[in-house]
């Protein structure tokens, strides 16, 4: 699942481009590659030394250094100068490079590794979520029955009220009928209970989905009398064509255009810099866009040149819908914003039960026949088309695959995109592959497709899937990190946030343990270790996004990109893992974020 991948994400930059807030984003030149790839374990390149003489202008001691560098996995001290990594090792190594002004920080037993690189998740989404009403299900939120929710989105409203006076709309973030006690979505007659003035919106965890009050139905224009579009469902009320709110996919994405163009630029910068200031809170010192429309891609250069991004961002265009936008890809960033390439999405979400396998649901969703197994986004021809096309261009290309059946469309389009450009160290990235089958492992390691994958649905979904989504067989394999190793590839563990907050310690800890919250295991034989699980979140997505040089391991030469956690999580029972703290996050030797 993919919230930006998704018709919200398409939606907001849609409703935003109808606002004409800017004139487009600025232009990058493309930059030079990465060095190629090593061991399974390695670096891609070791990093050159800081140039430039002098001191240091700050040591960190007094507390575990994880390196992320299997020759050398810890070090007792860390010298910063100039926003770089100068020195790292013993303490007395360390202490050479110290002079009269050098700043002496002590960690206080607390565990400094290098700042966690966001693998997929959607920046912006993200500060929409901290935005609206927060309706998700504990842990991370309180909407866990229908009441919940609307006591939750009238109480946003009352502390909120200028933001509803000058957007004139409601909308919350999160709702998941998986863990509601009612086990269904709220309907428009629970929302009009919250306002019957305004519209009120809220958005399903997966993005895919959403409720529409009758308000807002009237406003978007959606009534008996309207046919489902192509890749989307208008659900109706029981024996009638009158609609019950719910939305799916692209009848959710026209309706959520024509709703979000109430939106406007500062809304934008404000939704933003929140994403930002949650994913440092985090301990992420790089984020992603995963799908970027058209309409969104100038907010993130307006932010760039105004020097609101605490973190660096990479932003990846639709390439259905925004292809001339990837025009500005580079390697480089321009004040911690960059183009990475190109997005393609093949299927919706599996908990939503829109994600396109090749055998049936487990239980299929409401109004569906027990062959039903979901559909693709995108027809397989424009599929085939565009993946030649990114492969033309030479792009760094994101695909978003969460059912089997799409997964094999990807490695289909993959293999004759390279036949006929030739198979060169693309990095192409699997986005999600939940339901990955060993089979297609295989077949993506030939073609040098690089998994990055969501075991962290293991734990919020994983009691959902096996009872409902795939079943007890079937999830066992779901987010296969273990197939992947065993076979010596890399991989990389992601949030997706918006879709659960962007909580690295509970990506960590899903991806060694795969508890689910009822305390199930789900595919004990896919667990990794701790040290893997913190390499998924550190050096090996920046050798996806091509960044290893630079970032993702604590190594002379290397941007100081740090996050300092509570404990050591090499040395705690891995049952705790999510309860770990980021205290501080640490962005090329300055904080931008401290608990």
């Amino acid at each position: 699942m993919c919230i930006a991948c998704s018709p919200f994400g398409a939606a907001l930059g849609a409703g935003l481009s109808r606002r004409t807030m800017l004139g487009g984003s600025a232009r990058l030149a493309m930059g030079s590659a990465a060095t190629g790839f090593g061991s399974l374990f390695a670096c891609d390149g070791m990093a050159q030394p800081a140039t430039g003489g002098g001191s240091a202008e700050a040591i960190y001691s007094g507390g575990p250094i994880l390196t992320m560098v299997d020759a050398t996995p810890t070090a007792e001290a860390i010298a910063v100068r100039g926003g770089r990594i100068i020195a790292v090792g013993t303490r007395a190594a360390v202490e050479a490079t110290r002079g009269p002004g050098t700043r002496s920080i002590d960690l206080g037993g607390r565990t400094l590794l290098p700042g966690f690189f966001d693998a997929h998740g959607h920046v912006m989404m993200c500060g929409v979520q901290a935005s609206v009403a927060n309706l998700l299900p504990a842990p991370d939120g309180e909407g866990n029955d229908v009441a919940a929710l609307q006591r939750l989105l009238r109480a946003w409203m009352a502390a909120n009220q200028g933001v509803v006076r000058r957007y004139g709309i409601v909308m919350g973030f999160g709702y998941d009928e998986s863990q509601l006690k009612e086990q269904r979505p709220p309907t428009r007659d629970e929302l009009d209970a919250v306002s019957t003035d305004l519209p009120v919106m809220i958005v399903h965890t997966s993005g895919h989905l959403g409720v529409l009050n009758t308000k807002a139905l009237e406003l978007t224009g959606i009534t008996a009398a309207s046919e489902d579009p192509v890749g989307g469902t208008i659900f109706r009320r029981a024996g009638s064509r009158e609609p019950n709110g719910l939305l799916s996919e692209t009848a959710w994405l026209g309706a959520l255009g024509k709703l979000l163009a109430r939106l406007d630029q500062d809304a934008a910068l404000a939704m933003l810099r929140a994403g930002c200031g949650a994913y440092a809170s985090f301990g992420y010192t790089t984020g992603t866009e995963g799908r970027a429309s058209a309409g969104i891609m100038p907010i993130f250069g307006l932010a760039a040149q105004r020097g609101l991004l605490p973190i660096d961002t990479i932003v990846y265009p639709d390439f259905e819908v925004a292809a001339d936008a990837t025009g500005a890809a580079s390697r480089q960033y321009r004040n911690r914003f960059r183009v990475g390439g190109a997005k393609l999405t093949f299927d919706g979400s599996p908990q939503g039960k829109t994600a396109w396998l090749s055998q049936p649901y487990f239980v299929p969703p409401p109004g569906e026949q027990g062959d039903f197994r979901g559909q693709p986004t995108l027809k397989p021809e424009s599929a085939f088309a565009l993946v030649d096309k990114a492969y033309a261009a030479n792009l760094h290309l994101l695909v978003h695959c969460n059912g089997d059946a799409a997964i094999d469309l990807l490695i289909a389009t993959v293999r004759a995109a390279a036949a006929k450009h030739g198979n060169t160290d693309r990095r192409t990235v699997l986005i999600h592959g939940q339901t990955l089958r060993e089979d297609q492992v295989d077949a993506i390691r030939e073609l040098g497709v690089i998994p990055s994958l969501f075991p962290m649905h293991t734990f919020y979904w994983g009691d959902w899937h096996r009872d409902s989504v795939l079943g007890p067989v079937r999830v066992e394999n779901i987010s296969p990190t273990g197939w992947c190793l065993r076979r010596g590839m890399i991989f990389s563990s992601h949030h997706d946030a918006p879709v659960a907050k962007p909580d690295s310690m509970r990506v960590l800890s899903a991806t060694v343990t795969r508890r689910s919250r009822s305390g199930d295991i789900i595919g004990a034989h896919q667990r990794v270790s701790p040290w893997v699980a913190l390499k998924a979140l550190t050096l090996w997505p920046a050798h996806h996004y091509w960044e290893s040089e630079t970032k993702g391991s604590l190594e002379v030469g290397k941007l100081a990109d740090f996050v300092v956690l509570s404990e050591n999580p090499l040395a705690i029972d891995p049952d705790r893992l999510a309860e770990l703290k980021v205290t501080e996050t640490i962005k090329e030797g300055v904080g931008v974020y401290r608990a």
